[in-house]
């Protein structure tokens, strides 16, 4: 069970990193995220309210720094999405993975020969994605430190996460997105002048699909932490950038060079090889 609530982790959090970000080009990234946070907070408030039970395990309170680092990567995400390209700029956001392992060995997890070579694998993947080549040398592609950021915080994010779902997975996924809404909402209220904040009804049934499927990703995740090591749940759940990639292709036709389609393939890779 914990290896399916993380695969479902991944997924949802894949549809969220295509369809969100692609939202933020056209509305603006401040004003998608703050309806992605509302739409992610009612139901799990509804579903939190309904159970009726409360908790004592000062453990679920680890969801507040986890929400913090956890929305500043989604908004360096976000940001990279606007002028890059995402099946770039997921598989290095998809990095992320090594943060956990590393932490899982701090803390006494035994990585495999296969989980290592995976950690080489996405770290030259990276390189090669991040890295745009010209007639003269190259360059980084746009939107590639965004996305690095956005890793870090994602790695970041699973430790704390995963020990505060499992102290209670339901109330630390409601204080997770309590926190994040308030960071949002707070970041908006003090930019000046105020940004507008309305959105075309038309689009408000994507904007709710996308913040049900980020809470449902950190709700799958924290669950599956009751069951699961940090450094196996996590690397599963970081398998979202396959999702985000197929969807870039399928929907935006997007095309790399060559040698970045490479490094996307060689990313992919180790991910899946830190997961094995």
């Amino acid at each position: 069970m914990p290896i399916v609530l993380a695969l479902g982790a991944s997924l949802s959090w894949g549809f969220g990193d295509f369809f969100g970000p692609l939202k933020g080009r056209t509305l603006g990234t401040l004003r998608v995220l703050l309806y992605v946070e509302v739409f992610g907070l009612v139901p799990i408030a509804v579903v939190v309210a309904a159970r009726g039970q409360g908790t004592d395990k000062a453990a679920v309170l680890l969801a507040i720094p986890a929400a913090i680092i956890g929305t500043t990567g989604l908004y360096a995400y976000f940001r990279g999405a606007a002028i890059g390209a995402l099946s770039i700029l997921s598989p290095i956001a998809g990095v992320s993975a090594v943060v956990p392992v590393v932490f899982g060995i701090a803390t006494g997890d035994q990585p495999s020969t296969t989980q290592l070579a995976g950690m080489a694998c996405a770290l030259v993947g990276v390189f090669f994605t991040s890295w745009t080549p010209g007639r003269i040398g190259g360059r980084f592609a746009a939107g590639a430190g965004y996305a690095l950021i956005a890793a870090i915080c994602f790695g970041a994010y699973f430790p704390a996460m995963h020990t505060a779902g499992h102290a209670d997975y339901w109330w630390a996924t409601l204080i997770f997105r309590l926190t994040s809404t308030t960071l949002v909402l707070a970041i908006v209220l003090t930019r000046r002048p105020l940004p507008a904040l309305g959105v075309p009804l038309l689009d408000l049934p994507m904007l709710a699909a996308v913040g049900v499927a980020d809470t449902l990703g950190n709700l799958c995740f924290a669950a599956a932490s009751v069951g699961g090591l940090v450094s196996v749940t996590s690397v599963l759940a970081s398998l979202y950038p396959i999702v985000t990639v197929v969807l870039a292709r399928i929907i935006l036709r997007e095309r790399v060079a060559r040698s970045q389609e490479g490094g996307i393939v060689l990313t992919l890779l180790g991910i899946a090889l830190i997961s094995a």
